[in-house]
């Protein structure tokens, strides 16, 4: 039987995605994932790829945060495509999003996290990751939910650079609200590079933390 190219095309339904995603993950997890909502502050390497595997596994609701702008140095490790090169990181990473699963909520924000907006952006998270590149960035965030926001999951990374094996990647947990992921010790500063596998590797390290907190999995 022939196929049109308008068959081929059309998607399937948000009863159609679920119904997949409960094949392979089973009906109480994916139950659990569509009621939750995750803000992703940093849409780089770690958060772009976090975002990603979340949209994936069916998350219902991701909250977006980043001021910057796609760079082609962005393409070599970030889940942006070429013809992307200066859209604000958070509209781009909403398209990219979208064409994974149209049915997943998005909420964008193209600016900057600081002292006296991050509260209002991660109010209605469950659980919060922190995927920044900037050191002071990343402890401002984790000062800021561990003091105002306690009852918040706070998934956060440490160490993620260089050509060390993805072996060294891993999940601490620091409280029972804070996580901790990354090797904790290569830091690009120290004039070592960021290639793809590591990021990816340390962004799904958070990506897994946050589905197993959301599904009352606690490390």
């Amino acid at each position: 039987m022939e196929t049109s190219a308008e068959q081929v095309r059309t998607p399937p339904s948000k009863e159609q995605l679920l119904a997949a995603l409960v094949q392979k993950q089973g009906r109480c997890v994916v139950e659990k994932l569509q009621r939750s909502t995750v803000a992703i502050c940093g849409l780089g390497g770690l958060g772009s790829n976090i975002a990603v595997s979340l949209t994936r596994a069916g998350v219902g609701k991701l909250i977006l945060v980043d001021f910057d702008c796609v760079d082609i140095t962005n393409l070599q490790r970030q889940q942006y495509k070429i013809t992307q090169v200066g859209m604000p990181k958070a509209i781009a990473l909403v398209e990219n999003l979208r064409e994974i699963s149209p049915y997943v909520e998005l909420e964008a924000h193209s600016e900057r996290i600081t002292e006296s907006n991050a509260a209002d952006l991660v109010a209605n998270a469950d659980v919060v990751c922190e995927a920044f590149d900037v050191a002071e960035s990343k402890a401002m965030l984790v000062n800021l939910l561990l003091e105002h926001f306690p009852q918040k999951y706070l998934v956060a990374a440490s160490g993620m650079a260089g050509f060390d094996s993805l072996n060294s990647i891993r999940t601490r947990s620091i409280t029972k609200r804070f996580y901790l992921c990354g090797d904790s010790v290569s830091d690009v500063n120290a004039g070592i590079g960021l290639v793809a596998p590591r990021v990816m590797a340390c962004a799904a390290h958070q990506a897994q933390t946050v589905i197993r907190l959301l599904c009352g999995m606690e490390q």
